[in-house]
Order: C-alpha cells, then sequence, then structure tokens
C-alpha cells in the first residue's frame, strides 16, 4: 500500500470497548458518561482492574467512534483505557470531540507527556506510588503541566504510599494545581483508614470511592 492510500483511509484506533454509564470518579462522580475505552497498556500495575484492555480490542474508525458517541444523550465523554496515549490515533479523535461541543475527559496513567493533549480537555493524570510496582514509570514533568482544569489521581496501597505522597504534594503545591483525588485500593486498604488520614493532617484534596464498583463491582463495561 503506498504512502497516499495510507492518508487516504480512515484514522482507526483499537477499541475495547464503548459503554454509557455512570462516572465512577472524579470531579463528575454519578454523572452519566459515555467511555470510550482504548486497547493497550505498557504499564503492569499491581492493582490493575481493566486487564482485559491489555489485549485484543478492534479497529474501529473515529468516525465510527463519534458516531456511536453521538447516540447517547449526555455531553460528558471520558477517554480511558488500558492507556489511551499509547495509541497515536488519540490526538484527532481528541480533537473532533472538543470541536463537537463535549465536555472530555482523558484517564492516563501518567507515564507519558500530556502536553499535547487539546487544552480544551481535562486530563486525569495518575501518579504511581511505589506500592502500584510502577513508580520508576512516573513522566515527573506531567506535574508542572497540571491546571484547575486537570485532575491528579494517586491509588494508594498502604500507609508507605500516603507518606512517600505527602512531601510531593507539598513541595508540588498541587492541590494549588489541580484537584487532587486520593484513592484506597479496594480490598487492601481500609476506606476509613485513608480518610482519617487525610483528615489528621488536614490535606486539601478529595478523597473518593470507585463509585461503579460500589454499584456493579468488576463488571466489564460498567
Amino acid at each position: 500500500m503506498s504512502k497516499q492510500q495510507k492518508e487516504q483511509q480512515p484514522q482507526q484506533l483499537t477499541l475495547t470497548e464503548l459503554f454509557y454509564s455512570l462516572q465512577g470518579e472524579g470531579v463528575t462522580t454519578g454523572q452519566p458518561t459515555v467511555f470510550i475505552r482504548l486497547t493497550g497498556c505498557p504499564l503492569r500495575c499491581s492493582y490493575c482492574d481493566t486487564e482485559y484492555a491489555f489485549r485484543g480490542g478492534t479497529r474501529t474508525s473515529i468516525s465510527s467512534i463519534l458516531e456511536q458517541v453521538s447516540g447517547y444523550s449526555t455531553q460528558l465523554v471520558t477517554v480511558t483505557g488500558g492507556e489511551p496515549l499509547s495509541q497515536k490515533g488519540i490526538y484527532p479523535l481528541l480533537k473532533q470531540l472538543c470541536d463537537q461541543g463535549y465536555q472530555v475527559s482523558l484517564e492516563t496513567g501518567g507515564m507519558v507527556d500530556i502536553s499535547k493533549v487539546d487544552q480544551r480537555i481535562s486530563r486525569v493524570v495518575d501518579l504511581k506510588t511505589p506500592g502500584s510496582g510502577e513508580v520508576e514509570k512516573n513522566h515527573w514533568e506531567n506535574l508542572t503541566l497540571l491546571t484547575p482544569k486537570d485532575q491528579l489521581k494517586v491509588v494508594m496501597v498502604d500507609r508507605k504510599d500516603y507518606e512517600w505522597f505527602l512531601p510531593i504534594l507539598r513541595k508540588e503545591k498541587l492541590d494549588e494545581r489541580c484537584e487532587v483525588l486520593l484513592s484506597p485500593v479496594q480490598g487492601v486498604l481500609e476506606p476509613a483508614t485513608l480518610a482519617g488520614w487525610i483528615l489528621e493532617d488536614r490535606l486539601k484534596v478529595r478523597f473518593q470511592l470507585q463509585l461503579h464498583k460500589v454499584l456493579w463491582g468488576d463488571q466489564p463495561g460498567r
């Protein structure tokens, strides 16, 4: 196939699933949202709950994805994974979603530079703790790019993770940059324990549980 023929082909992404549900995390928790889950992730976090998105998926054109999104009566769209930024076609998808007036959030594992992401998007960036097993993969420059429109998500395995994060929070003044979300790993760290630490230290962060798991457990497509 020639270069010209390739350029004429519709832009495609590898899609694991597209579904409609309530947002389970972040500042729009509880609101009906369309989720676009892309396939593939270079990380293997100890607590990962979307391993089914590591491989497989279906090659799907951006136009088809947009058509499916338009079938739902919400302007909220979340692009997630896997790691959505591992696919080059993500950038035209994000642009076109914004151009069509959707309120878009992007959930990224934090190992990829977020500077190329459309500025209209709320970037939900993970900061991987030692307990995740992937702390060395953090792209630390992302912290300097966060704005009030973005969210930083930190999933805690234990007290060590919490104490590891505190000096980073304070040194980088993350609570002044963006919304900071702290979560316990389900079934590992007791939610009330993490909530107690936050209150004891008077942190200016948002404690959160995964609403979708409270409602539906670990069902895919929820």
